[in-house]
Parts: C-alpha cells; structure tokens; sequence
C-alpha cells in the first residue's frame, strides 16, 4: 500500500516493514492512528508483537552477517545514501504534510525545519563516509598501531512523537553510514512518516534486512522486545527519562550499548543588559515552538528583578500574537497538542496552577472555535517559586513560568536546580558574562541569545536525568561502531 494516500490507509492497514518486505503483524493485531487536529482517524497500523521483533532482528543479523552491506566499500554505501536522500528530496512535500497531519505541528515547520534537516542527515553521514579518518600512531620504528572503525552489528531505534521523521533520520544516518543493520520503532502515536520512510527506502536500493520497521507500543510489547533482543547489540532511544531508565535495566541483561536523549526543564536566562526585544522573542521560540513539545524547550524564564515585569508585559504580548490554527494553513505558528492524552496531561499542571493562585498572564485554555479540544493557547505563567512544581517537572506543553532572579550566581543556582541539564539559554548584551555563565551551567546545549541553532555536527545529548552519551557527527558514528587496534611491528 501507499501511506501516501491516506484515503486508502483510513481503510487497510499500514504494515511492518521486515527483511524488505511489507508485511502484517503475526497477531494479525491493528491499532488506530489520528490526528490530533481534528481527531479524525488516519489509518490503521499493525502492531508488532515480541514474535513480530523477533523477525526483525532475526532478519537484521542475517543480512549484517551474510548480506552485502557491512562489506560494501564506504564510497558504495555513501551512494546508497546520498540516492535516499534525494528520493526523499522529492518527495519532500509529500513527507511534510504526512508529518504535520500525524504530529499536528505547523506544516511550516515540517516542511522548511524538520523535513529538510531528516534529509541533511543522510548526506551529512555520506560525506563523513569518504572524508574522515581514524587514529594512527607510530612507535619510536618499533611498531605502528593504527585503529579499524567497524559496525556492531544490529542497532535498535527507539524515537518519540515530538519529530518523529527528523529524530529518526538522525539516527538511522549514521546508524548505516557505520555499516549496522536496524530495527527501528516509532512511537505508537506518530508512526506515519516512518512508514513512509521504509517505502522510499525500499525504492533506494538498500539491501534486504538493513532496515526493519515495527510499530507498537513499549512495556511489555514492541519496545520492551527490542531492548531484550539477543540479537540487537544496541539501543539509541529519544524520550522521557523514566522510560530511559527502564530501556537502561532490560539492556544491561544482554550488556547493549546505550544512547539515551531524555527529558528537559530548560531554563532561558535573561540579564537587564539583554536587547529586550530579542530576549522576548528568543524566551518565546523556546517556550513555544512546537507546541512546547520540544526536549530543548525553554520551559522556564528566568528575568533579572530590574527588567522583571516590564518582561512579563512583553512576553504575554508575544504569546498572544502567535497564530493558533490549522496545521496544514501556511500561515499557522502553532498547532495542535500531539494527542488527547497529551493534552489531558497537560491540563493536570494547568488545573494544578489554577489551585495553587499563581498568576496566569495568558492562555490555559482551548483556542475558541478549535476543530479539536488537542489545541492549547500559548500560556504564560508568573512563578517566582523556582522550586514548584511547574518549574521543576517536565510538562511539555506551551506553558512556560517566568521566574525573578536578584544575581548572577542565583540564576545559575536557579537553572541549575532541576534534574534535568539538557539544553539552557542566555540573554545578555555583556559578552563576559554571557561566557562566564555558559560555562557554569550544567547543560549539554548552551545558547547565547539564540535558541535552537544546531549544527548536526557537535554533540548533543544532556547531564545528570537529561540522558547519556552524545549524539551528532562523529560522536554518532563513534557509538555505532567498535574501533580495533590493529599493532603492527615493524
């Protein structure tokens, strides 16, 4: 079938993608897909049991054992994957409104941020493929020791629902570029843009069994089984930080390799020396891109006491002039909440604000005349506790608490309070501090009157509950790879 034609896909079923074929879940089991704009239903999608994972793995280690992949030559297999990422190019329309349509973000964003850079990586990790280098080092005549970077064999892709095409594009590049074969699982609520994937990768020319796609859900079933796998040597996962936790204790039984992009509870720092207007739209992409379902998101203001409320006044005007709507409409800059049970989620801390009477400048409610109740007005929340409960837990909603700070060293204290360290924002116009900050925060990301730049090249990945290790260019390729000494003596 062509999930292309979601008319068709309302009516059969939107399969596993195993050992190169399209294939239905052995229960015979479906579960349903919508979207979240509109609550209509999309189509249905064969869930994939611990039987259905098992054949994907088992069809993975074949063709990594005894398929040409691993022993294609990295001038063949940056081809391959410089030939995905131009079918992708040209379907790239297409793979925009899929992904808009599943997810409920603006369909400009799928199309001029997500989409583009899903295809970037393929060719990003092609070039690495006949550019880059490993380590040689000679002995005094005695010996030369140089170093072999070779796959590990069959890698599990575990991805969220926040961007499901460009998170798992991140990882499927370099997972391949390395030589690996994949069984990938999108999460249960936005698998369209991966299935859609596994059509055009089927066009591309990659071999049987390098990449196998099953859909499902987690504990207890698709994803619990990737992650016990015998066969699968290594996890990269993207998500909450508690199942994190519980992927970290079923890997350890089989001693799997682990990459982990977990929660956030970013905090953006702005200095009375900042550009007011800047920081206000800087504290506004980061609080509100999205929907606010983004891990990197700015969920916390904090404003030095001088420029406090004249902060609080600009802020809620920005908030109000973003354009809730239509996904699909060009001209909307914020969507709908992925799911209903998201978005009831995301009620609980806007009833918990409510009961506790801090104020609440804008928003906390349903837009008016929303086709679905998954919409949510950008909500802005005047919170000078920094240890309650909305500044402390991840709610990745468009809801963000802008908090008072009277020094430096307090909004270090304060942005560093969480358990969560993954991304953090500065503002200021005084380029001393704005370094001496930076390097006091306990952040993986640190931006400077930015949010969101990425340059797919650096590491990225979080401290302390925010994740482990370090995902971006060779750091990627590094994680999917096991290096060999090889000592020659001369």
């Amino acid at each position: 079938m062509a999930v292309a034609n979601l008319d068709k896909a309302r009516t059969t079923t939107v399969p596993l993608f195993i050992g190169g074929k399209f294939v239905e879940s052995i229960s015979g089991k479906t579960f349903e897909n919508f979207n979240p704009a509109t609550n209509e239903l999309i189509a249905h999608i064969a869930e994939a049991s611990a039987d259905d994972v098992d054949r994907a793995a088992k069809a993975g280690r074949q063709a990594f054992e005894s398929g040409p992949w691993p022993r294609m030559s990295a001038g063949d297999r940056s081809r391959v994957l410089r030939r995905l990422a131009d079918v992708m190019e040209s379907n790239k329309q297409e793979l925009a409104r899929l992904e808009s349509i599943d997810t409920g973000k603006p369909v400009s964003e799928s199309l001029n941020g997500d989409v583009p850079r899903a295809i970037f990586y393929f060719r990003l990790f092609a070039d690495y493929l006949t550019t880059h280098s490993t380590e040689c080092f000679p002995m005094d005549g005695q010996a030369l020791n140089y170093v072999l970077r070779e796959p590990l064999g069959v890698a599990g892709l575990i991805t969220p629902w926040n961007f499901p095409l460009m998170i798992l594009c991140s990882k499927l590049a370099p997972a391949l570029a390395a030589g690996n074969t994949v069984v990938a699982k999108p999460a249960e609520w936005t698998p369209m843009t991966a299935a859609r994937l596994a059509e055009l990768i089927a066009e591309s020319g990659l071999p049987d069994g390098v990449f196998n796609l099953v859909h499902g859900f987690g504990p207890r079933a698709a994803g619990e089984a990737i992650t016990t796998h015998p066969e699968v040597n290594a996890i990269s996962f993207t998500g909450e930080t508690s199942t994190g936790q519980a992927i970290m204790a079923a890997a350890s039984r089989t001693l799997k390799r682990v990459s982990f992009e977990l929660g956030g509870k970013g905090a953006t720092l702005v200095f009375a020396d900042a550009n007011l207007d800047d920081a206000v739209g800087v504290a506004a992409l980061a609080a509100f891109k999205n929907q606010g379902q983004v891990c990197t998101a700015g969920s916390r203001i904090l404003v030095e006491e001088a420029i406090y409320e004249e902060f609080l006044e600009a802020i809620v005007a920005k908030a109000k002039a973003i354009k809730v709507g239509d996904p699909l409409n060009p001209e909307t800059e914020m969507g709908a909440l992925v799911h209903a049970e998201h978005r009831a989620r995301v009620q609980t801390y806007l009833d918990y604000a409510k009961s506790t009477g801090v104020r609440i400048l804008c928003g906390g409610n349903s837009p008016a005349g929303a086709p679905s109740s998954n919409f949510l007005e950008p909500t802005v929340i005047a919170e000078p506790d920094a240890n309650a409960k909305l500044c402390q837990e991840e709610i990745f909603g468009p809801l963000v608490t802008v908090t008072p700070f009277k020094s430096e060293d307090e909004a270090v204290a304060i942005a560093n309070g969480t358990k969560y360290g993954l991304a953090c924002t500065i503002c200021s116009g005084n380029v001393s501090r704005a370094h001496r900050v930076a390097a006091r925060l306990r952040s993986g990301t640190v931006w400077i009157n930015a949010w969101s730049i990425r340059d797919p090249r650096v590491p990225f990945g979080g401290y302390k509950s925010s994740g482990i290790g370090r995902e971006g260019g060779l750091h990627s390729l590094d994680f999917f790879t096991e290096a060999k000494t090889v000592c020659v003596k001369l």
